[in-house]
């Protein structure tokens, strides 16, 4: 077993761990100390791994089970990495190439500067995301990340009071029409989306935060223009500055996030010029009896 520290980044969560090789990671007693860690921050910093596709993909699956796959990526195009399991969160084609700026993958790819959380359109929606920085610019990238468990502490108690029991339904397919992206209808019919709480109390800190983002199409039960109107509020509200960590990249960066306590979001940079290949896991929010 290794002995784990974590450094406080930002005053209500993130954190940056000890060094550590991942690759390496078998023990329980090891998983857990980053399982509470997760708990406790909600985003974790782990500097110099170095994993290949397959060890990424293999650590993904020891520490948190089973792996989402239904990406809007998925969808599009062929996932030049070799498995719809390992998203690859880039500028870069098959070939090697920079995208070109009206490549569809681009396009569809522009709305991660949105606030989001990942695979809140599917059931069973995402749990923990881990993005690894292969090639970062020469230039800041950033990657966002909103503390949602903070956002709701801070709600007043009549706010608290109306959206406790409400359901909201997540589509990526609005989220990316918002942006002015359009699916076929072969490839919308394969993304039909799902319902979840707006409120989830996370299991082990049992802290509870808000759900929502861009994904967040209509508030059940809601007319839809005072749905939205809300979500629109919510977020802003989640999303000021004392709630926000802003992670600048560098090279074999591996990033732990809480899909159920966190929104993230790509800051924008000049991706028609520089380079930038991250790879993306997200395992499913399943029982623990139900991972394999």
């Amino acid at each position: 077993m290794t002995t784990l520290t974590f450094r406080p980044l930002h005053p209500h969560f993130a954190a940056e761990a000890s060094a550590i090789d991942l690759r390496e990671v078998r023990d329980a007693e090891t998983f857990d100390q980053i399982r509470a860690a997760m708990d406790a921050h909600a985003v974790v910093v782990f500097r110099d791994q170095t994993f290949d596709a397959q060890e990424q993909l293999d650590f993904s699956e020891r520490f948190d089970g089973k792996l989402h796959t239904q990406t809007s990526q998925s969808v599009l195009v062929k996932n030049r990495l070799g498995s719809e399991a390992l998203s690859d969160v880039s500028n870069v084609s098959d070939e090697g190439d920079i995208l070109a700026a009206d490549d569809r993958r681009r396009m569809g790819s522009v709305s991660n500067r949105l606030w989001h959380t990942d695979a809140s359109f599917v059931d069973p929606a995402g749990r923990y995301s881990m993005l690894l920085a292969k090639v970062v610019p020469p230039v800041r990238a950033d990657t966002e990340f909103a503390d949602m468990r903070a956002a709701y502490d801070a709600l007043d108690e009549d706010t608290k009071a109306t959206i406790d029991a409400l359901r909201v339904r997540h589509s990526i397919v609005y989220s990316r029409q918002i942006m002015g992206f359009e699916f076929a209808p072969d490839e919308q019919a394969r993304l039909p989306g799902a319902v979840h709480p707006l409120v989830r109390t996370i299991p082990g800190s049992g802290r509870r935060s808000l759900y929502l983002a861009s994904h967040a199409a209509e508030v059940s039960g809601w007319p839809v223009p005072e749905g939205r109107l809300l979500l629109r509020d919510l977020i802003e509200h989640a999303t000021q500055r004392n709630f926000v960590y802003s992670h600048e990249w560098r090279a074999n960066d591996f990033v732990l996030w809480d899909n159920r306590a966190t929104m993230h979001r790509a800051r924008p940079f000049d991706d028609k010029r520089h380079r930038r290949e991250l790879r993306r896991t997200t395992t499913l929010d399943l029982p623990i009896a139900l991972q394999s």
